[in-house]
């Protein structure tokens, strides 16, 4: 039969069998509009499968989308709106997302819609609780096979640590993140979810220098997004003066 003749055709050309399905349905004016609308279908198809295999295999807990987000409930950058983050135009400058506040008020939330979106757009991500990273990183270098991680991370444009400083890390664990981060700093963007001002992250990495290296470079190019209740905490902080300066920089 010819439909089997045309499944054959497409498994030789490397098309999925849904162009020969779409062939028995798709209507067209001319024969130039009926193959467009052909091969246009396809390339659909094919993008919609690339953005599921990339949901998959980036890990997040569950699928969030910007639909379930309320963004009256934070308090973003000056120079950052809802349809400028949405948007994704942070990955493709190299710029990194800090997301501050209690837990439950929504960072998990709004960082897997950010994950989510960019894998529909054909971004590869990574999404992980951040002691879970530390692990993956920690059992690599002890099976001797820690290159092989990194290159699988390297594929990712966005690596998103979720629940960061929630539980104590081992000094080597925390190393190892240190060392990561820092080898990805301007390659690639990091959203960041955290309940721990910035100068309670030398409990998450054990040594003052390197917690204030990983913190100026993570905030080099970085929007800082804060969550409800938490504004007033923040600026009473530590870290007054380097909030004042990113506040005042970006008005």
């Amino acid at each position: 039969m010819l439909e089997e003749e045309i499944i054959g055709c497409c498994k030789r050309l490397k098309l999925s069998r849904n162009l020969a399905d779409m062939a028995q349905t798709i209507m067209g004016e001319s024969h130039q509009e009926y193959l467009y609308q052909l091969l246009s279908g396809e390339l659909k198809n094919r993008e919609l499968g690339r953005a599921a295999k990339l949901i998959n295999s980036a890990g997040f807990y569950g699928m969030k989308t910007f639909d379930e987000f309320s963004f009256d409930e934070i308090t973003l950058p000056a120079d950052l709106t809802p349809e400028k983050l949405k948007s994704l135009a942070f990955i493709r400058e190299k710029k990194n997302i800090i997301m501050y506040g209690r837990t439950g008020t929504g960072k998990t939330m709004l960082s897997t819609a950010l994950g989510v979106a960019a894998c529909r757009k054909g971004i590869p991500v990574k999404f992980y609780r951040t002691a879970a990273l530390v692990n993956k990183l920690s059992e690599a270098r002890k099976a001797g096979t820690l290159g092989a991680l990194l290159r699988k991370l390297d594929k990712a444009s966005l690596i998103i640590l979720d629940e960061w400083g929630y539980v104590p890390y081992d000094r080597t664990g925390a190393q190892l993140l240190f060392d990561y981060l820092s080898g990805i700093h301007e390659s690639k963007s990091i959203i960041l979810n955290t309940n721990l001002e910035f100068s309670r992250w030398v409990n998450v990495l054990y040594d003052e220098q390197m917690t204030a290296a990983l913190v100026g470079r993570l905030m080099h190019h970085c929007y800082l997004l804060l969550f409800p209740g938490e504004n007033n905490r923040l600026k009473e902080s530590s870290i007054n003066d380097l909030y004042r300066s990113i506040t005042s920089t970006k008005q």
